[in-house]
């Protein structure tokens, strides 16, 4: 594939190299909006003679209540006797047990000496001497809040997690990025997993599975494992076809040309699937204590049921923690792939016996501190902050709520981003008639891509319908694009900045690892304290949650551009503004739609988490049916946020048009 040099100026650019093409398209969406008013006007009027009015039609929409109560009770009544229960889910819970309690004890047995001074090394020796150092303050750190044994926990169920998402998505991944079929059959079953609630299907994982470790672990695999899947497809698929060709040249079979090309081209991808793998499980934790899974989120869900912000930052700045060691460990261990041998650390840890040798001196911290006590951490050895945070909460409520001299308190802004953004938008989808939603979905979404892509999304909008929850559903609409609108804006700026001063993003990776693995309920608090109860502070969760996942894949991609291209326009006198909109931002644009892709689906992860906080709507629902047991109530709503999210991934991701057979 050949690069043209960009012009010195946007003029010549955009006449030459765009317009005929931007013409044509013009011409093609002008099309086919003419064909879309001439279908509604045949169908309009004959939709308002049969259903008058605005909502949906009651006429059109189906009861689910009965079959979904009758499966709960099939379930129910046949778990501890029917085949598929006994001889293949069974064995599968018992795997995921001995998996995590294997670790667990393995890590009991090490005891804090052996576990710090093991992770230590292992940093020390994949990662160098700065993250063998961040791994050692971490877990000094989690043994100083009084943590030490959740900690443990914690990490016996993330290590077999994280280790079981990351496979499921790079099997996933690879099928995806080698199969245009597999590719667009997986894009569906992707958004599924990672935009239905994991409220939605706790109920359904917890009567197949009952409360426990198997439940907590699949319901985070499912939820962790799709960003690894479509990250692996995203750097399979953007390998350089120049480089693809020149192995074909020499030939190389089709398995040589993967392993000798294609993965180590998408590397950074991989890399950063790990990174968003690891991130997401770790945002599991609290939820997967709902079901049984002990540890550091258990003890978050614990002090916030008692409206102790204090202790529940305890536990979970150890999440935090946990997740940048993971993270910068795996990230620094894939950078040094196929380097030249490392001559740096203490020479028991270089050469081919380091392996060796880090298990020994593991071994020898491990005995050291049995013999000198506890294996646990020491309870003389911990630092309480509960009280020192929760006094610095009460001191914001105090001077932040209200009252602020010109720029006004939290509260002033929180209704005034409801009232100028949220209301609009609730009442004008609100408003609309369901067939004239129907029509702006079309429309949108056959004018960036096909006549399929048109009817998918078309579908999935009147799924809701049919299930009977259009109203919440435009509720949670106008939420979610209000959060998307700020997530994009701020997280496109951030990004850009971010991709072209490495000390910026130095600076933000830590704050952004923070805003990614600290458990939503943990900051739930103190925004609703400063927000008070209402929609605006469920959008401000849903903004936090899913702005460093934008932020992160910006910077990639921009960074991920071909220095040749950027040289070459340089070169030519382009300024640095023409360079970014003429240059970077069109080279980038798969990593750009990818960025969409993850904050419509981390802003819908957060739905339900914001129904807890007046949002209302179909998180409400869905919160509802897991606190009463209503599967038919939980799912649905479910299924109605699921068919929300495909609709804006149609609606915001073009669909490329094949001109040729494998193009």
């Amino acid at each position: 594939m050949s690069t043209a040099a960009p012009p010195t100026t946007p003029g010549p650019l955009t006449a030459a190299d765009g317009g005929p093409l931007r013409t044509a398209l013009r011409h093609r969406g002008l099309g086919k909006l003419l064909l879309l008013a001439v279908a509604a006007a045949v169908l309009v009027p004959l939709v308002r003679a049969t259903w008058p009015g605005a909502a949906w039609p009651t006429g059109l929409t189906v009861d689910l209540s009965g079959p979904l109560g009758r499966t709960s009770d099939w379930i129910i009544d046949n778990r501890d006797s029917h085949p598929l229960f006994v001889y293949v889910l069974g064995h599968l819970s018992n795997a995921v047990v001995l998996s995590v309690r294997a670790v667990y004890l393995l890590l009991l047995a090490l005891g804090w000496t052996g576990v710090t001074a093991g992770v230590t090394l292992l940093a020390w020796r994949v990662a160098g001497l700065r993250i063998a150092a961040t791994a050692l303050v971490s877990f000094a750190v989690s043994g100083l809040l009084g943590m030490w044994v959740p900690t443990m926990q914690t990490l016996a169920l993330m290590v077999v997690a994280v280790f079981a998402s990351v496979v499921v998505g790079a099997l996933l991944g690879l099928a995806a990025g080698l199969s245009d079929r597999v590719f667009r059959l997986l894009r569906p079953v992707l958004d599924t997993m990672q935009v239905l609630p994991a409220f939605a299907y706790l109920l359904p994982v917890v009567l197949v599975f009952g409360i426990g470790v198997p439940a907590a672990l699949l319901a985070t695999v499912v939820y962790a494992a799709p960003p690894m899947a479509r990250l692996t497809a995203l750097g399979l698929r953007g390998a350089d076809p120049g480089v693809l060709e020149a192995v074909s040249s020499l030939g190389a079979t089709g398995r040589q040309r993967l392993l000798t090309a294609r993965l180590p081209l998408a590397r950074k991808e991989l890399l950063l699937g790990v990174n968003q793998t690891i991130m997401m499980a770790l945002s599991m934790v609290v939820i997967a204590s709902m079901i049984g899974a002990a540890g550091l989120g258990d003890r978050v869900y614990q002090a916030l049921a008692s409206v102790d912000v204090g202790a529940a930052l305890a536990a979970a700045i150890p999440i935090v923690l946990l997740a940048i060691v993971m993270d910068r460990t795996t990230a620094a261990a894939g950078a040094r792939l196929g380097s030249p041998a490392d001559t740096t650390g203490p020479k028991l840890l270089r050469g081919p016996l380091a392996w060796a040798g880090i298990a020994v001196l593991t071994a020898v911290f491990a005995v050291a501190g049995r013999l000198a006590g506890s294996p646990v951490w020491p309870a003389g050895w911990t630092v309480a902050i509960a009280r020192p945070v929760n006094d610095v909460k009460e001191w914001m409520v105090d001077h932040l709520y209200s009252g602020v001299p010109v720029v006004g308190g939290t509260a002033d802004w929180a209704a005034h981003f409801t009232d100028w953004v949220l209301n609009p938008l609730r009442d004008g989808l609100t408003a609309l008639p369901w067939y004239g939603a129907l029509l702006v979905v079309a429309a949108l979404a056959w004018l960036i891509g096909t006549w399929r892509t048109a009817l998918t999304a078309v579908l999935a909008m009147a799924a809701i319908g049919v299930l009977g929850v259009w109203k919440p559903a435009m509720n949670t609409l106008s939420q979610v694009l209000a959060a998307l609108a700020v997530t994009l804006v701020i997280g496109f700026a951030v990004g850009i900045a971010a991709a072209g001063s490495r000390r910026l993003e130095a600076v933000l990776r830590p704050v952004l690892d923070v805003m990614q693995t600290m458990p939503q309920f943990v900051y739930l608090i103190p925004v609703v304290a400063l927000f008070a109860v209402g929609r605006a502070p469920a959008a401000a969760a849903a903004v936090v949650y899913a702005l460093p996942a934008v932020i992160r894949i910006t910077t990639q991609g921009l960074r991920q551009v071909d220095p040749g291209a950027v040289e070459s326009a340089r070169s030519l006198g382009a300024t640095r503004w023409q360079l970014l909109r003429q240059v970077q931002l069109p080279l980038a644009r798969p990593a750009l739609l990818l960025a969409v892709n993850q904050g419509v689906v981390l802003v819908l992860a957060v739905v339900i988490i914001g129904g807890l906080v007046g949002g209302g709507a179909l998180g409400y629902d869905v919160v509802t049916g897991l606190a009463t047991g209503d599967l038919a109530l939980g799912l649905v709503a479910g299924v109605a946020i699921v068919c929300l999210g495909l609709m804006l991934d149609r609606v915001t991701q073009p669909t490329a048009r094949r001109t040729a057979k494998g193009a």
